[in-house]
């Protein structure tokens, strides 16, 4: 027997999930199945033609290409005190 899962619960899975919370984490603390959650992400992509999982990998990889560069901007100023220039 299928539960039915209020709109505004399915919305702010899919929203968390978008924002870069874990599937399992939202199932836990939701109780619900990880595979209902799968089932919204599929049916939200077939609709949009994006998923929020496509959505949330481009964000972490996003925030992990402005780190790298924030790690070479300070490398690159420590080089140049070290040599004098400014």
């Amino acid at each position: 027997m299928s539960k039915h899962h209020e709109e505004s619960l399915k919305q702010e899975v899919l929203e968390k999930i978008k924002n870069g919370t874990s599937v399992p984490d939202l199932a836990a603390e939701h109780s619900l199945s990880v595979n209902t959650i799968y089932t919204w992400l599929r049916k939200q992509a077939d609709n949009t033609g994006t998923s929020n999982l496509e959505i949330a990998k481009l964000r972490r990889e996003n925030q992990e290409l402005k780190e790298i560069i924030g790690m070479f901007a300070l490398d690159k100023k420590r080089a140049e005190k070290n040599t004098g220039r400014s």
